[in-house]
């Protein structure tokens, strides 16, 4: 059945991880597992210091060229009747700024205890979410 947008809001902001889909210039996707925090209708990532080969990442060049992006949240069991999606689609952008970045740096150390010793230090990505969809295969308020 379908999620309403609260009932879909609340179970995408309730998974540590989501699927980030973004799309290059030339129109080719590109998918990543990332931490997110919610806020509301917008969704923030950063990128951290996690080994990396550069700062500058596919996910942000991609949302340089191209700012529309979809996030996945999900929920798999084997007792198939728990089974739930959420997609959050939205415009993204990059921010450097610290002033800007500072809010939801904030957000995303509150919810992720490996980033109180050594918070992210960028840059933020900020989506705007400007559709939630989601489906479950019971009642939305149920289990």
């Amino acid at each position: 059945m379908q999620l309403n947008e609260a009932t879909a809001r609340r179970r995408f902001g309730s998974v540590p991880v989501v699927r980030l889909a973004t799309v290059d210039a030339l129109g080719r996707p590109h998918l990543v597992v990332t931490t997110f925090v919610v806020d509301g209708d917008h969704i923030y990532l950063a990128v951290d210091q996690k080994p990396k080969t550069s700062r500058e990442l596919k996910r942000v060049r991609n949302i340089r060229a191209n700012p529309e992006v979809a996030a996945l949240a999900d929920h798999y069991d084997d007792d198939w009747r728990r089974l739930w999606w959420v997609r959050a689609d939205g415009s993204a952008r990059i921010t450097t700024d610290a002033n800007l970045m500072a809010g939801p740096i904030e957000l995303l150390t509150a919810r992720y205890p490996q980033y109180r010793s050594d918070p992210p230090r960028g840059p933020v990505i900020a989506i705007t979410v400007t559709a939630w969809s989601g489906w479950a295969y019971t009642e939305p308020d149920r289990p």
